[in-house]
């Protein structure tokens, strides 16, 4: 088990949940028929479920969020795009940051303005003596 930050609208509505539900330290917050795991079927049918009531037609037909597993992928890029240092988000994530990168560095987008105004930011070359 890790700690990983949460959206602070998601953390309310499960702290709410976890009040109304009476939970204690070690419940599971979505158990099992008999209180342990979900078993892999009843997700992705919940799952599959929820997209198609969510989601238009058309995106329901696409690869956006076909799996449960790519909300850790949209994460972790989201992470990344917004300039969480790749070993922070690694360390979250539970991976390497090789491994971290070989599959994220193409998904990071959108810094490159940002980027070149630290470099510009860093400072420039001293001047020259005069000869």
């Amino acid at each position: 088990m890790r700690t990983a930050p949460g959206h602070p609208s998601l953390a309310r509505i499960l702290r709410e949940y976890i009040r109304a539900e009476g939970l204690k330290p070690g419940d599971r917050l979505f158990p099992g028929e008999k209180g342990g795991l979900l078993s892999g079927s009843v997700i992705r049918r919940a799952w599959r479920t929820a997209r198609q009531e969510e989601l238009t037609p058309h995106e329901v037909d696409s690869p956006l969020g076909k799996r449960v597993y790519d909300l850790r992928n949209t994460r972790l890029t989201k992470w990344l795009n917004a300039g969480v240092p790749p070993a922070q988000v690694a360390e979250w994530a539970g991976t390497s940051v090789p491994v971290l990168l070989a599959i994220y560095a193409r998904c990071v987008v959108g810094q490159l303005a940002d980027l070149k105004r630290r470099i510009e930011g860093a400072g420039d070359l001293p001047e020259l003596p005069k000869s």
